[in-house]
């Protein structure tokens, strides 16, 4: 599979870490809340800005998950077709050209899914093939990859694109103190990304990168390590501090052997993309792969600058990979990201042979 083009889009809210702590601690459950413990985990997130399809003020006003959600419709379409129209541009392409969309989204519920409505805003195929990823959380940016390169590996002429949206500030629990709730507060923000891919026969745009392979995991008894609760007040965060552990634990064995079978090692990555997790899940990936800090800088500056926007985060940082630290012609990368599950995906990554 060829990746033509990644496209990101952010909201037009733009706010300092420090402007977000303040709003929060003024709005989440004051009687209860342990402000020094809100602000220590905000200040410790690695994030200097963030991105929100609202103004401050008005997360206050969000009475009920209805309301959430509505909201959550809205501007989630709005963000996911203005990262399609740009991927395709950026692609030379057209809405017509797409045969297949996959959508990915777990900050809102949708029905008809979001692909469904981003293609009456953008104009896609009455034909383009659908397929919703819901739930995979902060992994799908990654997995949305790895379903793209299994459906253009059988359609090997066609064109196929995945548009991850997540609008995190919506799912922000007024009621939890919980630490959970607080550390999610301090980290996540909103965004979306687009990427247009087309199949091995394809013979359009220049590609940024190819996928070679890819390899999914669900790890044992990690159910509740990372997802959300469903309740009547909307998606309750489940963040357990076990994630570093788990990332620790079978990573490096992962990445060993997904490297084996390709008759490659560590020593042959020269480019790394990483879901930006939250510092100590960077930290734990450096560790477990023997990572100095430049080899995942980009994904450490997308956290500063944007926050973690869950599954969209990993494409923005290849996005920003591609165009800003264009990797060595036909040296190999690895994607990838944990999520709920717990799972990883790894994406093995191959950069042309020319530059285009």
């Amino acid at each position: 599979m060829q990746i033509l083009s990644v496209r990101g889009a952010l909201p037009g809210h733009r706010h300092p870490q420090s402007e977000i702590t303040d709003a929060f601690a003024a709005f989440i459950a004051e009687r209860s809340l342990d402000e020094r413990l809100l602000r220590r985990f905000h200040s410790n997130a690695g994030v200097e800005f963030r991105h929100t399809v609202l103004p401050l003020e008005d997360y206050g006003r969000i009475e009920s998950f209805t309301q959430a959600n509505d909201l959550f419709i809205e501007h989630a379409v709005e963000l996911g077709a203005r990262a399609l129209q740009d991927a395709l541009k950026a692609a030379d392409l057209t809405p017509t050209d797409v045969d297949l969309v996959i959508s990915a989204t777990v900050t809102g519920l949708a029905v008809p899914s979001l692909e469904a409505r981003i293609a009456a805003v953008v104009g896609l195929r009455p034909d383009v093939k659908r397929v919703p990823l819901v739930g995979l959380g902060c992994v799908a940016g990654a997995a949305g990859i790895a379903r793209l390169a299994d459906y253009l590996a059988g359609h090997r002429d066609q064109v196929a694109a995945l548009v991850a949206v997540e609008l995190c500030s919506l799912t922000v629990q007024r009621d939890d103190v919980s630490v959970p709730n607080l550390v999610a507060s301090g980290l996540f923000g909103d965004g979306a990304s687009a990427v247009v891919a087309a199949g091995s026969a394809y013979s359009g745009t220049t590609p940024g990168a190819h996928v070679l392979d890819s390899r999914s995991r669900l790890y044992p008894d990690s159910e509740r390590t990372m997802g959300f609760d469903v309740g009547s007040t909307g998606l309750r965060i489940v963040l357990d501090a076990a994630v570093p552990e788990v990332i620790g634990r079978y990573v490096r064995e992962d990445v060993d052997g997904f490297l084996d079978a390709h008759g490659l090692t560590l020593d042959d990555i020269g480019w790394w993309v990483c879901h930006p997790g939250g510092p100590k899940v960077i930290e734990a990936l450096q560790s477990t792969l023997d990572l100095p800090r430049e080899a995942v800088e980009v994904t450490w500056d997308s956290l500063a600058a944007i926050g973690n926007l869950s599954s969209a985060s990993v494409l923005h940082v290849l996005e920003d990979t591609l165009r800003d630290r264009p990797p060595a012609p036909g040296s190999h990368g690895i994607l990838m990201a944990m999520g709920p599950g717990f799972c990883s995906e790894l994406v093995l990554l191959r950069a042309p042979e020319q530059a285009g």
